[in-house]
């Protein structure tokens, strides 16, 4: 066991627990890795850029083809530390995530919690949330304690406020902005190679890049557990894996989700 027993009831309890220095030596690959998606995006790019409020870059699924991340996936304690949390023998790759905040990017992520975006049901999964420069509690991703036991679906929208997927039936997302002092809200000032583990059902949300002079780069990983099962939604998931051929319910086999825990032999 690599992650700490209070950790991992502080994961189960809180949907997200902070996890200091563990991926110091991955920060200088991933921020190669980085530059190269950057200057070659791959077809989910999404690339916010105005001169006013500086630049949001974001993109996935693109460890296939990027060595750097490949290697920290596959060779990094990330998947023995989703392992942990999620109590989980098996641990396979969902996706990776990049999401780069340019100094003085004013672009908020909007509040949301992932599953209602991912063709994925089942209660055993872990984000791993790594940054790549510090990050201030002013600046830093946020969590609504507990949010990933409320049994509820929110309506996913993309990060431009326009519904992801037409007449949705879930549940409308409340006013947290409005209403902070109602929730419990968790939030950590974070170090180069430190990272937030949180549930997919887990509110979360972050403001734009407040320092004037730092980069806002993080590296997340999306892993599933034991029991994670194929999801049709009402429309297009994020990612959509436009070559998946399974079918609602069905396990998350295949070669867009390889099992990284256990290792072949082992």
């Amino acid at each position: 066991m690599i992650v700490p027993e209070k950790k991992i009831e502080e994961f189960r309890a809180n949907g997200a627990v902070v996890l200091r220095g563990y991926f110091r030596e991955w920060v200088e690959p991933l921020r190669r890795g980085i530059e190269k998606n950057m200057a070659s995006p791959g077809p989910f790019v999404r690339d916010y850029n105005d001169p006013v409020q500086g630049r949001f870059f974001g993109d996935y699924c693109n460890w296939q083809r990027i060595g750097e991340y490949r290697e920290f996936l596959f060779d990094s304690p990330a998947a023995a530390i989703a392992s942990d949390l999620m109590g989980s023998r098996t641990v396979r790759l969902f996706h990776e995530h990049v999401l780069v905040k340019e100094p003085g990017t004013s672009t908020p992520t909007p509040w949301h919690h992932d599953q209602p975006y991912y063709c994925v049901d089942g209660k055993q999964n872990c984000s791993l949330w790594l940054v790549l420069d510090p990050v201030s509690r002013e600046s830093t991703l946020e969590f609504i304690a507990g949010s990933h036991n409320s049994g509820k679906m929110f309506r996913p929208e993309r990060f431009n406020r326009t519904p992801l997927y037409e007449n949705s039936d879930y549940a409308p997302l409340p006013d947290i902005d409005s209403n902070r002092g109602l929730y419990d809200i968790l939030g950590w000032e974070l170090e180069s190679g430190d990272a937030v583990a949180f549930h997919f059902l887990t509110l979360h949300g972050a403001p734009g890049n407040r320092s004037a002079t730092v980069r806002r780069r993080a590296f997340s990983s999306r892993w599933l557990g034991d029991d994670a099962a194929f999801a049709v939604r009402e429309g297009q998931t994020s990612p959509p894996f436009p070559d998946c051929r399974l079918r609602h319910g069905d396990s998350m086999s295949g070669p867009d989700f390889p099992v990284v825990l256990p290792r072949e032999g082992v």
